[in-house]
């Protein structure tokens, strides 16, 4: 009955943090009242008679039965009970969340305190046994010294091994026959070590059943030393792989000796404490002496550890940061950014990776030491394996694809495209690696459970739209390479003699080309969107609402875009022909889908827009033509000038190069003007397009020499000087009377 007593009172006492609406609700149906709230007396009682209770061992047997009694009772059938909805509680803010937070590990830490506080304070002790203690000592040393001194020797055996594989590596790499031989050389180098620790710890469980006296708790003893050995062992083997302190030529990073020496040598002493410390004698103790004692030790070791790696952080912070600048500064621009920011935090995540471990282990010292060391071993992997893969990608990016000399002639643009599509591949691969080993250690250190994630719906979701982007991206990539490439083809001319096309055609297929390429990215980002979860509806109906406004806001665009499109449909103009359009002439140098570009020989270069040429000329449209005018002295003769003039022109002919800018014949019309000085004759060409100049200067020069050479004189212009005092027309007259020359048309002075 007290039993049954103190039970009613221990549920009757009010717990806000425990609620039965449906207790409650079944209570109310059958008309009890709720109980009442105890006051501050009556929970003293209790309190009391609870504390006598559990301090008895047979009521407190006696009590613990009828619980487990009551736990094993099935429930009764539950009355159906309407239960109003859940108020949804206000939204928490940021600070009640923080303070949620601290409160929740704030009181798991202050429970492990306490649970540490009960084992110093409140284990039960036992009596120590010395002559068991240093029987057990014995055979440990034992083991310990056999153990260390084969693996000394084994390693001692090895050793001119390892200095020939170092030297053999770097020669390699000095001769750079091949970058892969110094690597592999580190690695062998590293499985080696990793095999001389598996064969010590063959031969030490060998020396543990010979040394353990057939004693259970010396071979438990034992079996915690190599155990620990392993652990520690291979810690300092990856130690061993990073400083490398005897064989600088193994070292795969450029540290100088005396550095690589101090590194392995506190950090090896670091792991050895703490392993050797908290998996081997904080055991032993705990077992041989009490366990206060073991708590006591286990606490000294990791305040004893912490403080001096603090030390060492604190004492190489700056040497530390500075080095890995400098290893920055020497590394590709990708790695630099990651070297950079670790350099300037490495302190605090060191910081804080010590004093985690000190508080792990204070509460759980064999599993939480396990746990960081695997954690750190996996660290290390991660990102040994993901800096090798991004090496190589980046590697992979410094190399180009080279095409054959018939592909190149064929595809213009093609291996540049295909080299440009295989560097994106390749840093997009490098980025998934970094976000990939990101993830991996997150899970390393429990921060995050990626093998969850990913089985889990949000996992699989996000990883099929990131397979389906990449697919995305990958058909877009190859169709318009292939496209591109069809384009180009035809723009450009093969081996077999295919001609260029002309260029009317290469501005065609130009302008197409740049309009697949809006059209493929237009389609391929709203792609993206829809696979992203972006619903693209609103998109597009606000990009066919925004379209019209434009149209009707910028109708002179339009009317250049349309205007452009008849004009070359039309073939009007091609790039590199010479036009005139209104007051400019000079050579098309581009034409977009909006406007042309003109540059005249004085280098200017004007941008006409489509929609403001209204006519305009073309100079290289089937042929080119001029008609050559040559002034005579009136007083030469009219047939020896024509006759001169066919010499001339003949001569001119009889040039290989002349002839072949001249379509046909040239075409004399004799004399086609007089004046009172002179008579005119005409000859007219047809040439090939823009060549007309070139003939009329070659003929221009040609008709000087032939009419020198005949002694035809141009036309000569004379000036009479009037004596003083006389009336100078009538003057005039009389000198032309007297020569028998009319008066010129029009007469100059």
């Amino acid at each position: 009955m007290p039993l049954l007593l103190l039970m009613l009172c221990m549920f009757s006492f009010h717990t806000p943090a425990v609620t039965l609406p449906a207790a409650a609700a079944a209570a109310q149906q059958n008309g009890a009242a709720p109980p009442t709230e105890p006051n501050l007396e009556e929970k003293k009682q209790a309190y009391s008679a609870l504390a006598d209770v559990l301090e008895n061992d047979r009521s407190r047997t006696e009590l613990i039965g009828q619980l487990r009694k009551v736990a094993a009772t099935p429930p009764p059938e539950p009355v159906p009970a309407i239960v109003p909805p859940e108020q949804l509680s206000a939204d928490e803010t940021v600070l009640e969340k923080v303070t949620a937070v601290s409160r929740h590990y704030g009181g798991e830490l202050a429970l492990r305190f306490a649970q540490l506080q009960r084992n110093i304070s409140g284990e039960p002790h036992k009596p120590f046994n010395p002559q068991r203690f240093y029987n057990a000592l014995g055979h440990f040393s034992m083991l310990v010294a056999s153990v260390f001194a084969f693996y000394l020797l084994a390693r001692t055996c090895m050793t001119p091994v390892w200095a020939r594989m170092g030297t053999w590596g770097r020669k390699k790499n000095r001769d750079r026959s091949s970058w892969l031989h110094l690597p592999l050389t580190i690695l062998g180098a590293f499985i080696i070590d990793l095999l001389l620790l598996a064969l010590t710890l063959f031969v030490g469980q060998i020396f543990s059943d010979m040394m353990n006296a057939g004693n259970r708790t010396i071979a438990r003893q034992q079996g915690l030393f190599l155990n620990a050995f392993a652990l520690i062992e291979f810690f300092k083997a990856v130690l061993r792989l990073i400083f490398c302190p005897r064989f600088p030529d193994l070292r795969p990073f450029p540290l100088p000796d005396r550095r690589a020496r101090y590194w392995n040598i506190r950090l090896a002493g670091l792991s050895s404490l703490i392993g050797y410390g908290i998996l081997v004698a904080v055991p032993i103790v705990s077992n041989q002496v009490s366990v206060q004692a073991g708590a006591i030790a286990n606490v000294l070791i990791m305040l004893c550890i912490t403080l001096w790696a603090l030390y060492l952080i604190a004492t190489n912070r700056r040497h530390i940061q500075h080095g890995l600048i400098q290893l920055a500064d020497r590394s590709l621009a990708f790695f630099s950014l990651f070297i950079r920011a670790f350099a300037l935090v490495w302190h605090w995540l060191a910081s804080a990776y010590f004093v985690a471990l000190f508080f792990l282990s204070l509460f759980d010292p064999g599993n939480s030491l396990k746990w960081m060391m695997a954690a750190s071993v996996h660290s290390l992997a991660i990102i040994g394996i993901a800096a090798f893969i991004s090496g190589m990608l980046s590697r992979w990016l410094a190399k180009t694809i080279t095409l054959s000399p018939q592909l190149q002639r064929s595809y213009p643009e093609l291996q540049k495209r295909l080299n440009g599509w295989i560097s994106a591949a390749l840093k997009l691969a490098r980025i998934i690696t970094v976000c990939v080993a990101m993830m991996l250690l997150l899970n390393a250190w429990g921060l995050f459970d990626m093998w969850a994630w990913i089985s889990n719906d949000a996992g699989e979701k996000t990883i099929d739209i990131i397979i389906r982007i990449v697919l995305i991206l990958l058909f877009s990539a190859l169709g318009w390479t292939l496209l591109a490439s069809l384009i180009e083809n035809r723009l450009a001319s093969d081996i077999h003699g295919r001609p260029m096309p002309s260029a009317r055609t290469r501005t065609l297929l130009t302008l197409f080309r740049n309009a697949l390429a809006v059209v493929i990215s237009t389609i391929t980002i709203m792609i993206l969107l829809a696979e992203i979860g972006v619903n693209i509806a609103p998109l597009l109906a606000g990009a066919g609402a925004l379209g019209l406004a434009i149209s009707f806001g910028a109708q002179t665009l339009v009317k250049d875009i349309i205007t452009g499109v008849f004009i070359q449909f039309e073939n009007g103009m091609n790039t590199g022909d010479l036009v005139t359009i209104g007051p400019i002439t000079g050579s098309v140098e581009r034409m977009s889908i909006r406007s042309v570009g003109v540059r005249q020989d004085t280098g200017a270069y004007h941008i006409i827009p489509w929609s403001s040429i209204t006519t305009f000329a073309n100079f290289v449209r089937g042929i080119g033509s001029f008609v050559a005018n040559y002034d005579v002295d009136r007083q030469q003769d009219v047939d020896k000038a024509n006759r001169i003039l066919k010499e001339a022109v003949e001569e001119l002919m009889q040039q290989e190069v002349m002839r072949k800018l001249v379509i046909g014949e040239p075409s004399f019309a004799g004399i086609v003007g007089l004046t009172n000085q002179a008579f005119t004759v005409r000859v007219s060409f047809t040439t090939q397009p823009l060549k007309q100049w070139s003939v009329r200067f070659a003929l221009d020069g040609m008709v000087k020499k032939h009419f020198d050479a005949a002694g035809i004189r141009p036309p000569v212009q004379t000036v009479q000087v009037m004596p003083p005092g006389a009336d100078a027309a009538q003057a005039l007259q009389e000198s032309q009377a007297a020569a028998g020359v009319l008066p010129p048309a029009n007469p100059t002075v």
